[in-house]
């Protein structure tokens, strides 16, 4: 929507994410994030932190569930949003504000870490059965019937080596 702040925000989960769904069925994961600055104080030679940045996290439907099955307290992620105020009066009458995100995006930071990743079926359920999810770029072809370049850095068909088969890549063409 126009008009949204949309923020990246790289920081460590500060509880485990609270999985809900709403009467409708649709579920919704709620996490808090902080997110410290530091910087090199040339000075006394030494890191200095800043003040910590805590934010509430809210993720919606599929997204939502593979949150709270892949991610738990402690881990450093990287969350992508839109940025939300939100004003209200606390129980003593007092007016406050608070800010909030609502996630499009959020995966763990492998800059210390690792982490195996599995697709989910095409149809965005649950998988059923515990097997491995299928792939949706298998038995996928060019809608003109045409042979085309093995994706990124592969060179356009015309000049791939007959010695590939049919030509096409496993790669997601992104």
């Amino acid at each position: 929507m126009a008009g949204e702040t949309v923020i990246t925000v790289v920081g460590n989960l500060v509880d485990d994410p609270e999985l809900r769904f709403t009467p409708a069925g649709v579920a919704v994961a709620k996490f808090r994030i902080a997110s410290t600055p530091r910087q090199f104080n040339k000075t006394t030679n030494q890191w200095e932190d800043g003040e910590t940045l805590f934010l509430t996290c809210s993720v919606w439907r599929q997204a939502a569930e593979n949150v709270a099955e892949s991610l738990a307290r402690g881990l450093r992620v990287i969350v992508q949003g839109r940025l939300k105020q939100r004003s209200y009066e606390d129980g003593q009458g007092i007016k406050r504000t608070v800010y909030e995100l609502d996630v499009d995006e959020v995966g763990p930071s492998l800059t210390r870490a690792t982490a195996k990743v599995e697709k989910n079926p095409a149809g965005g359920g649950q998988r059923q059965g515990g097997g491995a999810s299928p792939d949706p770029w298998a038995g996928a072809k060019p809608a003109n019937g045409q042979q085309q370049g093995g994706g990124w850095g592969n060179p356009p068909a015309q000049q791939q080596p007959a010695a590939q088969g049919a030509g096409y890549s496993d790669e997601p063409p992104f």
